[in-house]
């Protein structure tokens, strides 16, 4: 039968068959009538369906971008779908996907024999616990979350309130995401003082560069200035991200992809304005403190800073930026690791039990199968 023929309800049915926006977008483009039935009274519930597939689950993005200050972040919101509320779920839900494809890359880090595609549930999985580390941060990683009140009890149940939303399986999942975030941090974005040493010495194997690395120059002298191509960008503004992620995923503007690409080969390189022993953030105990810190950035900051703030210098200037300053976000680590034993122990559940398994791959997004 010609699809001429064909029913408008059986290419409704089609519509929701559909498994990404694009696909909805491309299908509605195929003739008048398919674009006539998209712009009927269906086209909400067609895009929310695609959405779901997509971006899903829809549930907890929803309560990631309705969360604010008047109301506890653990109260399920239910909110109508909009086309206005559609653009920030393809927003956030891009940055999901961008992340979600680094995860193999850091799962699997050092056994990469073991390295594959996750599929479509794990990609699932992996997008709900994002977006409730993202919840997380947003409501509990702010200038108004201070030090000095981090144990205090009532402060402690307030956070625990959020977590006993979900399943011990679930906060397993969000612990193996939150320890890819980690990774990206320790590893990219604040690489410790060994890193660099390493990196160097695996840049210049037999000597061939014979500067010597000055670790810590910086607490000494003021860091060499951001480089200007960057800074002219206009994309060290984090509110500039916005423009940059598709239905797609995420996609850094050509320029910028080519200033990274520059300065990555300059973080190892002496120059007279560059010491490549100022890029390291201490050696071990100072550095896990500044990871500590540097956790309580949301994922689209991370996912930023790791394409777009190679030099230690922009990183700093990113933090400068924040809402609050410095004075509450330096020496005031995440609380979410801290706050999932909690509630773990409060369950009766053994807390390096729990992470022993999303270790070894029992627990977690990318579970082993017997």
């Amino acid at each position: 039968m010609h699809f001429e023929y064909i029913a408008s309800e059986l290419i409704t049915e089609i519509f929701l068959h559909c498994v990404s926006i694009s696909d909805v977008l491309a299908l509605s483009s195929t003739c008048h009538r398919f674009r006539h039935i998209f712009n009927s009274s269906k086209k909400l519930p067609i895009l929310e369906h695609a959405a779901e597939l997509q971006y899903g689950p829809l549930q907890d993005a929803v309560q990631l971008l309705t969360q604010n200050a008047s109301q506890p972040a653990h109260l399920v919101r239910s909110v109508p779908f909009t086309f206005s509320l559609l653009r920030q779920i393809v927003h956030v839900g891009s940055i999901a996907e961008r992340w979600a494809d680094i995860y193999p890359f850091k799962k699997w880090k050092h056994n990469f024999e073991d390295r594959r595609l996750l599929t479509n549930l794990e990609r699932y999985r992996f997008r709900r616990a994002l977006y409730r580390l993202w919840l997380y941060s947003r409501a509990f990683h702010a200038p108004s979350h201070r030090r000095e009140t981090r144990m205090l009890t009532l402060i402690i149940t307030e956070r625990a309130d959020l977590l006993h939303n979900f399943t011990t399986p679930e906060l397993a999942e969000m612990a193996d995401v939150h320890a890819v975030l980690r990774d990206v941090i320790h590893s990219n974005i604040c690489p410790s003082n060994g890193t660099i040493a390493r990196k160097f010495k695996k840049r210049y194997p037999d000597g061939e560069s014979h500067n010597q690395l000055l670790f810590n120059i910086h607490l000494n002298y003021p860091p060499p200035p951001p480089a200007a191509p960057f800074l002219n960008s206009g994309f060290h503004n984090p509110s500039a991200l916005a423009n940059h992620y598709s239905p797609h995923g995420f996609h850094a503007p050509s320029s910028s992809a080519a200033a990274s690409s520059k300065y990555l080969t300059q973080r190892y390189t002496h120059t007279a304005t560059h010491e490549v022993g100022a890029e390291g953030w201490g050696d071990d105990i100072p550095h896990y403190y500044v990871v500590e810190d540097m956790l309580k950035l949301d994922p689209e900051q991370i996912l930023w800073l790791k394409e777009c703030a190679p030099l230690r210098a922009q990183v700093e200037d990113f933090i400068r930026g924040l809402p609050g300053g410095r004075e509450w976000f330096d020496n005031n680590g995440e609380t979410w690791g801290q706050t999932m034993e909690w509630v773990l122990r409060g369950r009766g559940e053994d807390v390096g039990e729990v992470l022993g398994a999303v270790a070894e791959g029992e627990l977690g997004v990318a579970v082993v199968e017997d």
